[in-house]
């Protein structure tokens, strides 16, 4: 869906730049002094953009920078472990289960592509508790649009698609997403994860959950690079 959203914005700009062209080269010599849109791209007075301004735009926003190199960085194979606290008792114990994730970049490193395999513990159709295999997807990337970190995940727990956006503070070398999940329909939730990155081998995800506008921990992964550098 991000992906086709962003094939939907390129073909609209290039169609616009398309019917741009004739009109500018018709009037750009009888043209007064240009000046610069709001959008940074140069246009005459009451006349359409600049389409060669337009497509050195296009081409600078798609550009690589440190923040795609701070994704790809962790590319390679992970062992994580798994903590979920699902119990409404405080002071219940979280149910634990691990798995594998390998992460690749795509498309020239502007995106990094995350797969995710494990089990857990879910309730069945019978109420019991049972280990179900997991299965998840992740894109990841940097906006440079936006500036700002985007992703999205899919797995086999669910139809829907989530979407996230979020910073990186240096400092802490800390990633952190906010989003909105639905499970049910008209039960929306806002969502917080913060990715730490401790080493290039080792980096810890905390998820948390708003619930009456009071946030809860109910997630904790730890990821070990399989095969450390």
């Amino acid at each position: 869906m991000h992906t086709m959203k962003k094939f939907t914005s390129l073909a609209a700009i290039l169609f616009a730049i398309a019917i741009a062209s004739p009109l500018f080269a018709q009037t750009s010599a009888t043209s007064p002094a240009v000046a610069t849109s709001p959008a940074g791209a140069v246009s005459a007075p009451g006349g359409p953009p600049n389409p060669q301004e337009m497509m050195k735009q296009m081409m600078e926003m798609s550009k690589l920078n440190e923040n795609h190199k701070l994704l790809t960085d962790l590319d390679g194979n992970w062992n994580f472990a798994i903590k979920m606290w699902m119990n409404p008792d405080p002071n219940a114990p979280p149910q634990q289960s691990k798995g594998t994730a390998v992460r690749k970049s795509a498309m020239g490193g502007r995106y990094v592509i995350m797969d995710v395999t494990g089990k857990m513990q879910m309730p069945g159709e019978d109420g019991k508790m049972k280990e179900m295999q997991f299965k998840g997807m992740g894109v990841e990337g940097y906006d440079n649009v936006k500036q700002k970190f985007v992703a999205s995940w899919i797995d086999n727990m669910g139809t829907g698609i989530q979407f996230s956006d979020g910073t990186y503070d240096p400092a802490t070398k800390t990633f952190t997403y906010t989003s909105e999940m639905e499970p049910m329909p008209g039960m929306k939730m806002p969502v917080r994860e913060a990715i730490k990155i401790a080493d290039n081998n080792h980096m810890t995800l905390e998820w948390y959950e708003n619930h009456g506008g009071q946030e809860k921990k109910t997630m904790e992964i730890n990821y070990t690079r399989a095969g450390k550098k």
